[in-house]
């Protein structure tokens, strides 16, 4: 009788399929025999390709939002023959159990949720009066009940530095300069979303000392990033739009270091261990934070924020208006100054 298999539902967002891969290396050090299959929709499913924790990653190409109970079912059915002994689904919603369900895993671990009584039973609790992180969250899913949470194993997404020097060459990105990589975007909301024009003022500061300066992103983030472009008056080469995500992480990966708005796009720098600063508005750095020694965070603390609003609620959004591109600066200076002291020291 072969390796047993284990069937993952993974996330939809970027910043959460990052922050997955701690619990897959936890799944993977507990039973090194065991593969690991995952599902996920497009959005975030090519990120399994630099976890070589994963044994095969199949696409759920569902919009989001549509239920698309056939679909959901037809794709559990198919795995049926490959005898999951468990399943583990990360999202919360019903429908994202419905595949690990028909599936026939014999265990289907994962939090309550949506109500999912019989599509998991295998449900998991939140500790009482514990405030988790996210990819805590995720980890206790691949511990036993009451097992206490181990440390954190940082994700570590592998880069292709030969795939990111040619993607750099194409768009004409001059590698023998330093890199400073700009991530404007954030999904979620303009409340997480650091000022354009500090954005610029941050890159036109850099490439007056012959830095080179990069804006990535998605398709959505291209008109903060043209308006960078214009507020910094042409310091930035703006590539959102232009790069798949994996052309991103191996772009971001030769950066000397990044700034970042809370996205995606900070675990994915967070994950390759570069120098970064990550820009806190409305969202909480203890909740989600970038989770790397090099990373750090930079949030003024009013007492407003934390809100977890999409967009400001008192109007203002003094919370990233008042946070100064000195002030971001000064953290970046400092966290890429520690790397290179820790550099020198490990040489």
């Amino acid at each position: 009788m072969g390796a047993s298999r284990a069937l993952i539902v993974g996330p939809a967002w970027v910043g959460d399929m990052v922050m997955a891969h701690s619990l897959f290396q936890l799944l993977k050090a507990r039973d090194p025999q065991r593969a690991l299959d995952l599902i996920a929709p497009p959005a975030t499913l090519s990120l399994a390709t630099r976890m070589p924790e994963i044994a095969e990653a199949m696409v759920l190409a569902i919009p989001h939002g549509r239920l698309a109970l056939r679909e959901r079912l037809r794709l559990g059915r198919q795995l049926r023959e490959r005898h999951y002994t468990q399943a583990y689904v990360l999202p919360r919603s019903y429908k994202s159990a419905l595949p690990a369900w028909a599936s026939g895993a014999q265990r289907r671990t994962a939090y309550l949720g949506e109500a999912r009584f019989g599509l998991i039973n295998d449900i998991r609790h939140e500790p009482a009066g514990a405030k988790l992180r996210t990819v805590e969250r995720f980890l206790l899913l691949g511990l036993e009940p009451g097992e206490p949470l181990p440390e954190v194993p940082a994700p570590r997404l592998r880069a292709d530095p030969e795939a990111g020097r040619r993607c750099a060459e194409r768009f004409g990105i001059d590698l023998t300069m330093p890199l400073l990589a700009l991530c404007p975007g954030a999904e979620y909301g303009p409340a997480k979303r650091w000022p354009a024009r500090h954005f610029a003022r941050l890159a036109r500061t850099y490439h007056d000392r012959g830095w080179r300066v990069l804006v990535l992103g998605g398709p959505h983030d291209q008109e903060v990033a043209r308006a960078i472009d214009t507020l910094s008056e042409g310091a930035c080469a703006n590539l959102t739009g232009q790069t798949t995500l994996l052309e991103a992480v191996d772009l971001m990966a030769l950066a000397t270091a990044v700034v970042s708005n809370d996205s995606g796009l900070m675990h994915v720098a967070a994950s390759l261990h570069r120098p970064m600063v990550a820009v806190f508005g409305s969202s909480d750095p203890h909740h989600t934070p970038p989770l790397d020694d090099r990373a750090v965070t930079v949030t003024l603390g009013l007492e407003c924020s934390p809100c977890f609003a999409r967009t400001c609620p008192l109007g203002h959004l003094r919370c990233l208006e008042d946070l100064t591109p000195e002030r971001v600066e000064e953290a970046l200076e400092a966290t890429i100054e520690a790397s290179r002291v820790t550099v020198l020291n490990d040489s």
